[in-house]
């Protein structure tokens, strides 16, 4: 494998959508969810599940690589072969960090719902809609931003993404 590992970037952007698609839907359940609801009860809201689900995804991204995330599956397989070659390709490493990104909102938002804070799911769901919003349909990830300043800032360092 190369050290640096190139992708389509239209890949990660439909990934995005899906989730960005997700997660409003988790706002929503997580804003319609009965407040105050005792430790048995709030595990089973579907806003909560749905959180879950996310934050394993995001995980999956992350450890496993984007290219190996279901989304970057179903897309290499199902719609890039339809499509014209892209443009330009991008390092896989700022999306596969942008994941962990997700992840780690996701999975805040996770255990402070679990911990009885108010309004957990939706606020976490909120921010990493915001961030799947962005880069679905303006091609701004966020997660990548924050990548290549850590990068700069020598907080860490390049490293193969895994593919």
């Amino acid at each position: 494998m190369s050290a640096q590992t190139r992708i389509d970037p239209r890949g990660p952007r439909f990934g995005a959508a899906i989730s960005a698609l997700l997660l409003l839907v988790t706002v929503y359940l997580g804003l319609v969810a009965p407040a105050g609801a005792s430790f048995p009860d709030r595990v089973v809201q579907p806003g909560f599940l749905l959180l879950v689900a996310l934050s394993a995804l995001f995980a999956w991204g992350s450890f496993a690589g984007i290219q190996r995330h279901p989304y970057g599956r179903f897309f290499a397989r199902f719609i890039r072969p339809r499509l014209a070659p892209p443009a330009e390709t991008e390092d896989a490493a700022p999306p596969t960090f942008a994941q962990g990104v997700g992840f780690a909102v996701t999975l805040v938002g996770v255990v402070l719902h679990l911990l009885g804070v108010p309004l957990a799911v939706p606020v976490a769901a909120g921010a990493a809609f915001i961030a799947a919003f962005l880069n679905a349909v303006f091609g701004y990830c966020l997660g990548c931003q924050l990548y290549v300043l850590l990068l700069r800032g020598g907080i860490i360092r390049r490293r193969a993404a895994q593919g």
